[in-house]
């Protein structure tokens, strides 16, 4: 359970469901381990798979946590469940590709508590596709999703944020430093999203707000792996590219993404971290196998 707490406003809001895991006992030792009570959390995208499961454990820590993404009815349901816990919410309905929708939803958010504490940015698309199949717009479709929409969910909240003091944590995922066939749309975005992290943490240190991405492995239980391994084989050669040998959870995710967040991590900028289970050391070649079951 959260800790005891207020209202929630729900403002041009949209989201959905299950926290995948959080809540758990693994869950509630987040609590302990870390304390947001009184901070104020912004995520965008916010409303379903990893995202959602992070504004849950950023609810659960304290932190009033605003959320933001497309589908109105997705809002709803991510606050609806964020209140349900006890926590302090609001939710707005906008396309991260829409900079001036971003910017209202950012600023309404700061006007109800203040400055932003974190600010994670993880609207993301993905889907298979040979690069010589692919259309320009099916390119252009991602890298505004992902690259642009990260860039106008930064840019709205620097004049928002606590400084010093603020954490920005971006979501960004193996391809961006792993070419991975079927993924050249995906690959270029994360790419670009890793050197925006860089770039800002040396632009942004002065001011004290510090800039990290994770880059998560195969989650299991999100819409990003029921995508990418659709057959019983596919998700047994992905279990196999990982060197511990297993899918992470939520709690993996959401674990990392508080403590890099936190005070615990105050020294720690410009950092782009897997949280994979090693999958990365292995290269592009079991990723390889994995796409083509």
């Amino acid at each position: 359970m959260l800790p005891p707490k207020r209202e929630i406003g729900l403002a041009n809001t949209h989201a959905t469901h299950s926290t995948n895991g959080i809540g758990d006992s693994e869950g509630a030792t987040q609590v302990a381990m870390h304390n947001y009570r009184g901070k104020n959390v912004f995520v965008a995208g916010g409303t379903s798979g990893l995202n959602l499961g992070l504004a849950v454990a950023f609810a659960e820590a304290g932190a009033n946590v605003a959320v933001l993404s497309r589908r109105q009815e997705r809002v709803d349901a991510a606050v609806s469940q964020l209140r349900a816990d006890g926590a302090t919410a609001l939710g707005f309905s906008a396309d991260v590709r829409d900079s001036a929708a971003v910017d209202a939803a950012i600023a309404s958010a700061a006007a109800a508590w203040g400055p932003l504490d974190v600010v994670v940015s993880g609207a993301a698309g993905n889907f298979l596709a040979p690069a010589a199949g692919l259309s320009a717009n099916g390119f252009k479709t991602i890298i505004d999703i992902d690259l642009i929409g990260t860039f106008n969910v930064l840019r709205a909240c620097w004049s928002h944020l606590r400084k010093p003091g603020a954490a920005i944590l971006n979501i960004s995922a193996a391809q961006s430093w792993l070419p991975t066939p079927l993924q050249i749309h995906v690959c270029a975005a994360k790419a670009g999203i890793d050197q925006v992290t860089r770039t800002l943490a040396m632009e942004w240190g002065g001011a004290g707000v510090r800039v990290n991405s994770i880059a998560p492995g195969p989650i299991a239980d999100t819409e990003g792996m029921r995508r990418l391994a659709t057959t019983e084989a596919a998700h047994l050669a992905w279990t196999e590219c990982v060197p511990l040998k297993r899918f992470g959870s939520m709690t993996d995710i959401s674990n990392a993404a508080l403590w890099l967040c936190s005070t615990q991590a105050s020294y720690i900028t410009g950092v782009v971290l897997p949280v994979d289970g090693g999958l990365a050391l292995g290269g592009s070649s079991g990723i390889s196998q994995a796409m083509a079951q």
